[in-house]
């Protein structure tokens, strides 16, 4: 960090620690855009594939000739330097090892997160809900719509945990590329999901992937910085580090009576992390000239102060003009810029998607961006591509500004500047932090070229997937016999009556109980009623709580119920989870409704939610 490059430079870093090249490694799975919310929905995750595809056909992932003539030829990668000691012979190879053998950029296509790694933040029950609700059950698994997913902007759609899983496995691999010193800059345009809380959906978004790569890049760097310019205010993302100083999060969004109505200037985090928490609250139509007015000083000033070891920032193209839900008036230069200077500084960055409703302004956006974290300069008449048809009647690289007046008058920007740094300077420099020795790894994993499921064939996962389905259910299902049992105990899968008995939970039919044979417990029928005997001689029904080992323990319950109450979505808020009385809807917390006039109040009131529906904020 001791040679951070001049910020007013053209982009390229400067000075004696910078290299010449960066090397970049650049995330996309093939599948992101085959999911939708519903009709009519704005947040498109098609947007994904007409980014990429307007990057594959501006050659940024073009693959080097195998009969390149030597290092400096056509074959030679710029953007990712021979590992030292390599001989030149050998250089395809290690391409090979390292991603597709790209000029620009390595290509990859990231690992799908487990539930695992996304309950490093979220909840094992919220995870558990991704995984399980459909829009069939989603109105009875979510309450009537009154938890994890509230309201219309988050929909329960098919295939909705296998999207999530796609976005924050992008963000995982590039902030694990990252912290190897395998790459440079990493980009996953499918993540960026900055509205996502730790047990709620929010925003459109549903699994924080930020959270994830920031905590992932915490294992290596003591500091991380978060920059968000999306025309939104990332308050998944604040709301998660609000109370670290190895955190900092800065936003610079539109403010007002606009979603999610957070982000004041004044709200600059608590206890440990106050002062770590860094908010930029704009006005409608801002310009690109008025936008890096206040954009380039606060991010220089943070640079000096915090010196963060990596970067991860936000690009969604929701602040750009002409968006479908944003307000802002940036150009696609203007929007560049962003990235421009924060690559001049010389940090580890990783750059995400986020926002972005006109799909082929998104396309543009995100491609003009790549190309910049490359080194290149695109042409400004677009190739041809799949998707020509979306960039009509021009068909140029390009966002042009609207007629839309700015309200960010010189004397606002001024004064929220002037705040936003006094408060910065209130602040210890560079913030220390206790580092421990990382898990040992193969050096081949500790250099990011390989991981422990590479050996995986994809086309073998559903093989597997099945396989552990299988071994679950018979370890979970019927019975299994003990060699001590009766010869008329039904094996386990052919039972012929659903008995309680033979569903003894896993521990008790896997170990027995305190020793005892795994038997059957006979059943009894006393006044019309089947019984069954526990250990210690007494009866219990079989649809009481208690196990039928007798021993007092709860049957395992799933977090939500798959079974209606006979008065509805009342009664199911009403039932017992966990052994603890929900809240019903009625009388459960205080409903808060975004009114029209911007207040907040227990009333009515027409507000608008993300997505220009109504809703709630509980």
């Amino acid at each position: 960090m001791s040679g951070l490059a001049d910020p007013s430079s053209a982009g390229e870093p400067s000075g004696s620690s910078a290299k010449p090249s960066r090397r970049v490694a650049y995330y996309y799975d093939q599948d992101v855009g085959n999911y939708t919310y519903y009709l009519g929905h704005p947040m498109k995750p098609h947007r994904i594939r007409m980014a990429h595809n307007l990057i594959v056909n501006y050659g940024l992932t073009d693959e080097v000739e195998e009969d390149a003539p030597d290092l400096e030829g056509e074959g030679k990668r710029e953007m990712n330097d021979d590992l030292p000691g390599l001989a030149p012979e050998h250089k395809f190879v290690k391409n090979s090892l390292t991603g597709s053998r790209s000029k620009h950029m390595q290509v990859f296509r990231p690992h799908r997160a487990t539930k695992a790694q996304m309950t490093r933040f979220h909840t094992d029950e919220y995870i558990e809900f991704l995984e399980n609700v459909t829009p069939e059950t989603a109105e009875a698994m979510t309450g009537g719509g009154v938890r994890c997913l509230i309201g219309e902007d988050c929909p329960a759609f098919d295939g909705l945990f296998e999207f999530c899983s796609i976005s924050a496995g992008g963000s995982l691999g590039g902030a694990e590329r990252l912290n190897s010193g395998a790459a440079d800059i990493a980009i996953n345009w499918a993540g960026g999901l900055h509205h996502a809380k730790k047990t709620e959906a929010s925003g459109f978004c549903y699994v924080n992937d930020i959270v994830l790569g920031i905590l992932e890049l915490l294992r290596i760097h003591p500091r991380v910085l978060y920059i968000d310019v999306d025309v939104h205010h990332g308050d998944g993302v604040e709301e998660a580090f609000y109370t670290t100083d190895r955190v900092m999060t800065c936003s610079f969004h539109r403010f007002g009576e606009f979603f999610p109505g957070t982000g004041d200037v004044r709200d600059v985090g608590m206890k440990r992390g106050k002062g770590y928490a860094v908010n930029v609250p704009l006005r409608d139509g801002i310009t690109d000239e008025s936008y890096h007015t206040i954009f380039k000083p606060v991010i220089q000033h943070i640079m000096d102060y915090f010196r963060p070891g990596a970067v991860i920032l936000q690009m969604g193209a929701d602040s750009l003009s002409g968006d479908k839900l944003g307000g802002f008036n940036l150009t696609l230069d203007g929007h560049g810029e962003c990235t421009k200077f924060v690559k001049s500084f010389g940090v580890p960055v990783m750059m995400l998607g986020g926002g972005g409703y006109t799909t082929k302004n998104v396309a543009r956006a995100w491609t003009n961006e790549t190309a910049v974290m490359c080194g290149k300069t695109l042409p400004e008449d677009l190739p041809y591509n799949q998707y020509m048809e979306y960039y009509g009647p021009r068909y140029k690289l390009e966002v042009l500004p609207n007629n839309t007046d700015d309200h960010n008058a010189p004397e606002y920007l001024d004064k929220i500047r002037t705040q936003v740094i006094e408060n910065l300077r209130n602040l210890p420099h560079a913030p220390s932090a206790q580092m421990r020795q990382i898990p040992s790894q193969t050096i081949s994993q500790a250099i990011g070229l390989t991981k422990e499921n590479d050996q995986i064939d994809p086309d073998d996962e559903i093989e597997i997937r099945l396989k552990k389905f299988m071994q679950d259910k018979q370890l979970n299902g019927g019975y299994t016999p003990h060699e001590s049992d009766d010869e008329d105990v039904p094996m386990n899968g052919d039972l012929d009556y659903d008995d309680s008995a033979y569903s003894i939970p896993g521990r008790h039919r896997r170990q027995g109980l305190n020793g005892l044979p795994r038997r059957a417990l006979p059943s009894r029928i006393i006044n019309g009623n089947k019984r069954n005997n526990t250990l210690n001689g007494q009866f219990e029904d079989e649809d009481d709580e208690e196990d039928p080992c007798g021993v007092g323990r709860k049957k395992k319950r799933s977090f939500f119920s798959n079974k209606h109450a006979k008065n509805g979505v009342q009664g199911l808020v009403n039932k017992k989870l966990n052994g603890l009385n929900a809240l019903t809807v009625g009388n459960g917390g205080i409903v808060e409704f975004w009114k029209e006039n911007g207040s907040i109040n227990g009333g009515g009131g027409g507000g608008v939610s993300r997505g220009e529906s109504p809703m709630s904020v509980v």
